[in-house]
Protein backbone atom coordinates (compact mmCIF):
# COMPACT_ATOMS: atom_id res chain seq x y z
CA UNK A 1 0.00 0.00 0.00
CA UNK A 2 1.41 3.47 -1.21
CA UNK A 3 0.98 6.37 1.23
CA UNK A 4 0.40 9.99 0.65
CA UNK A 5 3.42 11.86 1.35
CA UNK A 6 0.91 14.36 2.84
CA UNK A 7 -0.76 11.99 5.16
CA UNK A 8 1.71 13.57 7.54
CA UNK A 9 0.41 16.56 7.71
CA UNK A 10 -3.42 15.49 8.59
CA UNK A 11 -4.55 16.59 11.72
CA UNK A 12 -3.85 13.17 14.09
CA UNK A 13 -6.99 12.16 16.46
CA UNK A 14 -7.37 9.55 18.80
CA UNK A 15 -10.66 8.42 20.29
CA UNK A 16 -12.31 10.82 17.78
CA UNK A 17 -10.63 13.35 19.60
CA UNK A 18 -8.43 15.60 17.73
CA UNK A 19 -5.20 15.88 18.96
CA UNK A 20 -4.05 19.56 18.08
CA UNK A 21 -5.45 20.77 21.50
CA UNK A 22 -2.55 18.80 23.18
CA UNK A 23 0.20 19.95 20.72
CA UNK A 24 -1.36 23.79 21.12
CA UNK A 25 -1.12 23.37 24.83
CA UNK A 26 2.23 21.32 25.34
CA UNK A 27 4.96 23.83 24.57
CA UNK A 28 4.13 25.58 27.96
CA UNK A 29 4.77 23.06 29.57
CA UNK A 30 8.55 22.82 28.41
CA UNK A 31 9.54 26.15 29.92
CA UNK A 32 10.25 26.77 33.74
CA UNK A 33 8.21 29.20 35.77
CA UNK A 34 10.09 32.65 37.27
CA UNK A 35 10.86 32.05 41.04
CA UNK A 36 10.80 34.66 43.27
CA UNK A 37 14.18 33.84 44.41
CA UNK A 38 17.04 36.06 44.07
CA UNK A 39 18.67 33.99 41.87
CA UNK A 40 17.56 31.55 39.32
CA UNK A 41 19.11 28.47 37.60
CA UNK A 42 20.88 28.57 34.21
CA UNK A 43 18.34 27.68 32.58
CA UNK A 44 15.11 30.40 33.83
CA UNK A 45 18.30 32.91 33.49
CA UNK A 46 18.95 32.18 29.70
CA UNK A 47 15.29 31.76 29.30
CA UNK A 48 15.18 35.39 30.72
CA UNK A 49 18.11 36.67 28.63
CA UNK A 50 16.86 35.68 25.42
CA UNK A 51 13.12 37.07 26.02
CA UNK A 52 14.78 40.40 26.66
CA UNK A 53 17.09 40.38 24.38
CA UNK A 54 14.29 39.68 21.32
CA UNK A 55 11.92 42.04 22.70
CA UNK A 56 14.38 44.60 22.80
CA UNK A 57 15.27 44.21 19.04
CA UNK A 58 11.75 43.67 18.11
CA UNK A 59 9.97 47.10 19.86
CA UNK A 60 13.48 49.50 19.35
CA UNK A 61 11.99 50.98 16.29
CA UNK A 62 8.44 50.93 17.98
CA UNK A 63 6.93 54.55 19.28
CA UNK A 64 5.71 53.68 23.56
CA UNK A 65 2.34 52.64 22.04
CA UNK A 66 3.25 50.03 20.74
CA UNK A 67 5.46 48.69 23.57
CA UNK A 68 2.28 47.76 25.29
CA UNK A 69 1.95 44.60 22.51
CA UNK A 70 5.19 43.48 24.34
CA UNK A 71 4.13 40.64 26.12
CA UNK A 72 1.33 39.07 23.32
CA UNK A 73 4.06 39.15 20.57
CA UNK A 74 7.10 37.84 22.38
CA UNK A 75 4.73 35.00 23.49
CA UNK A 76 3.72 34.31 20.15
CA UNK A 77 7.43 34.23 19.19
CA UNK A 78 8.21 31.99 21.84
CA UNK A 79 5.23 29.89 20.82
CA UNK A 80 5.60 29.43 17.13
CA UNK A 81 9.34 28.82 17.75
CA UNK A 82 8.41 25.33 19.84
CA UNK A 83 5.77 24.25 17.98
CA UNK A 84 7.83 24.46 14.59
CA UNK A 85 10.82 23.10 16.86
CA UNK A 86 8.99 19.95 18.52
CA UNK A 87 7.55 19.49 14.93
CA UNK A 88 10.81 18.49 13.92
CA UNK A 89 10.73 15.11 16.44
CA UNK A 90 9.86 11.67 15.00
CA UNK A 91 6.23 10.52 15.11
CA UNK A 92 5.22 14.09 16.31
CA UNK A 93 2.52 16.72 14.44
CA UNK A 94 3.48 20.31 13.77
CA UNK A 95 0.16 22.09 14.22
CA UNK A 96 1.68 25.31 12.33
CA UNK A 97 1.77 22.84 9.10
CA UNK A 98 -2.36 23.72 9.31
CA UNK A 99 -3.06 26.84 7.45
CA UNK A 100 -6.41 27.75 9.22
CA UNK A 101 -4.58 27.53 12.75
CA UNK A 102 -2.06 30.03 11.41
CA UNK A 103 -5.21 32.17 9.99
CA UNK A 104 -6.01 32.15 13.61
CA UNK A 105 -3.17 33.61 14.57
CA UNK A 106 -2.80 36.39 11.50
CA UNK A 107 -5.90 37.81 11.43
CA UNK A 108 -7.14 38.66 15.06
CA UNK A 109 -4.08 40.29 15.39
CA UNK A 110 -3.89 41.61 12.22
CA UNK A 111 -7.23 42.96 12.80
CA UNK A 112 -6.39 44.57 15.78
CA UNK A 113 -3.52 46.49 14.64
CA UNK A 114 -6.08 47.79 11.75
CA UNK A 115 -8.23 48.60 14.15
CA UNK A 116 -6.24 50.57 16.55
CA UNK A 117 -4.91 52.46 13.90
CA UNK A 118 -8.21 53.54 13.20
CA UNK A 119 -8.81 54.33 16.77
CA UNK A 120 -6.08 56.41 17.55
CA UNK A 121 -5.34 58.33 13.95
CA UNK A 122 -7.88 57.31 11.35
CA UNK A 123 -6.54 60.46 9.08
CA UNK A 124 -3.12 58.26 8.99
CA UNK A 125 -4.43 55.06 8.46
CA UNK A 126 -6.48 55.75 5.39
CA UNK A 127 -3.99 57.92 3.99
CA UNK A 128 -2.10 54.84 3.23
CA UNK A 129 -4.96 53.87 1.08
CA UNK A 130 -4.43 56.65 -1.52
CA UNK A 131 -0.96 58.25 -1.76
CA UNK A 132 -0.19 62.05 -2.24
CA UNK A 133 0.23 63.42 -5.38
CA UNK A 134 -2.02 60.83 -6.92
CA UNK A 135 -3.55 61.67 -10.18
CA UNK A 136 -7.59 61.75 -10.10
CA UNK A 137 -8.23 59.78 -12.75
CA UNK A 138 -6.04 56.96 -10.93
CA UNK A 139 -7.68 57.19 -7.39
CA UNK A 140 -10.45 54.79 -7.90
CA UNK A 141 -7.83 52.10 -8.60
CA UNK A 142 -5.53 52.96 -6.40
CA UNK A 143 -7.71 52.87 -3.33
CA UNK A 144 -9.14 49.35 -4.57
CA UNK A 145 -5.42 48.36 -5.39
CA UNK A 146 -4.32 49.65 -1.68
CA UNK A 147 -7.80 47.92 0.46
CA UNK A 148 -6.78 44.59 -1.54
CA UNK A 149 -3.02 44.67 -0.61
CA UNK A 150 -4.04 45.74 3.16
CA UNK A 151 -6.49 43.07 3.40
CA UNK A 152 -4.15 40.37 1.84
CA UNK A 153 -1.86 40.58 4.39
CA UNK A 154 -3.31 38.12 6.86
CA UNK A 155 -2.91 35.76 4.20
CA UNK A 156 0.34 36.19 3.20
CA UNK A 157 1.20 35.53 6.89
CA UNK A 158 -0.74 32.56 7.25
CA UNK A 159 -0.01 30.78 3.76
CA UNK A 160 3.97 32.00 3.89
CA UNK A 161 4.29 30.12 7.60
CA UNK A 162 2.59 27.31 6.10
CA UNK A 163 4.17 26.87 2.94
CA UNK A 164 7.56 26.81 4.23
CA UNK A 165 7.42 24.33 6.88
CA UNK A 166 5.09 22.56 4.48
CA UNK A 167 8.33 22.28 1.97
CA UNK A 168 10.46 21.66 4.45
CA UNK A 169 8.69 18.30 6.06
CA UNK A 170 7.81 17.66 2.53
CA UNK A 171 11.51 17.53 1.28
CA UNK A 172 12.73 15.73 4.62
CA UNK A 173 10.80 12.73 3.71
CA UNK A 174 10.90 12.73 0.29
CA UNK A 175 15.13 12.14 0.99
CA UNK A 176 14.90 10.24 4.08
CA UNK A 177 12.38 7.71 1.80
CA UNK A 178 15.05 7.52 -0.95
CA UNK A 179 18.09 6.85 1.41
CA UNK A 180 16.04 3.95 2.60
CA UNK A 181 15.03 2.43 -0.75
CA UNK A 182 19.25 3.31 -2.42
CA UNK A 183 20.56 1.38 0.91
CA UNK A 184 20.40 -2.00 0.03
CA UNK A 185 20.87 -1.18 -4.04
CA UNK A 186 23.68 1.42 -3.69
CA UNK A 187 24.81 1.91 0.04
CA UNK A 188 27.38 4.82 -0.96
CA UNK A 189 24.73 7.16 -2.61
CA UNK A 190 22.40 6.09 0.46
CA UNK A 191 25.42 7.55 2.30
CA UNK A 192 25.45 10.47 0.54
CA UNK A 193 21.49 11.12 0.14
CA UNK A 194 21.54 10.35 4.42
CA UNK A 195 24.34 13.15 4.91
CA UNK A 196 21.95 15.33 2.93
CA UNK A 197 19.60 14.71 4.91
CA UNK A 198 21.15 15.65 7.87
CA UNK A 199 22.25 19.04 6.19
CA UNK A 200 18.15 20.17 5.30
CA UNK A 201 17.52 18.98 8.92
CA UNK A 202 19.73 21.16 9.88
CA UNK A 203 18.59 24.07 7.36
CA UNK A 204 14.71 23.15 8.24
CA UNK A 205 15.82 23.48 12.36
CA UNK A 206 16.85 27.77 11.17
CA UNK A 207 13.42 27.19 9.10
CA UNK A 208 11.27 26.63 11.97
CA UNK A 209 13.39 29.65 14.07
CA UNK A 210 13.48 32.36 11.09
CA UNK A 211 9.87 31.66 10.19
CA UNK A 212 8.26 32.38 13.78
CA UNK A 213 10.60 35.45 14.03
CA UNK A 214 9.43 36.80 10.81
CA UNK A 215 5.60 36.24 11.60
CA UNK A 216 6.14 38.29 14.49
CA UNK A 217 8.56 40.71 12.65
CA UNK A 218 5.74 41.81 10.04
CA UNK A 219 3.06 41.72 12.87
CA UNK A 220 5.11 44.37 14.40
CA UNK A 221 6.11 46.52 10.96
CA UNK A 222 1.85 46.60 10.69
CA UNK A 223 1.52 47.56 14.19
CA UNK A 224 4.51 50.54 13.48
CA UNK A 225 2.22 52.01 10.31
CA UNK A 226 -1.09 52.08 13.13
CA UNK A 227 0.48 53.94 16.33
Amino acid sequence: MVLNFFDQFMSPTHLGIPLIALALTLPWILYPTPSTRWLNNRLSTLQSWFIGQFTKQLFLPLNKPGHKWATILTSLMIFLITLNMLGLLPYTFTPTTQLSLNMGFAVPLWLATVILGMRTQPTHSLGHLLPEGTPTLLIPVLIIIETISLLIRPLALGVRLTANLTAGHLLIQLIATAAFVLLPMMTTVAALTTILLFLLTLLEVAVAMIQAYVFVLLLSLYLQENI
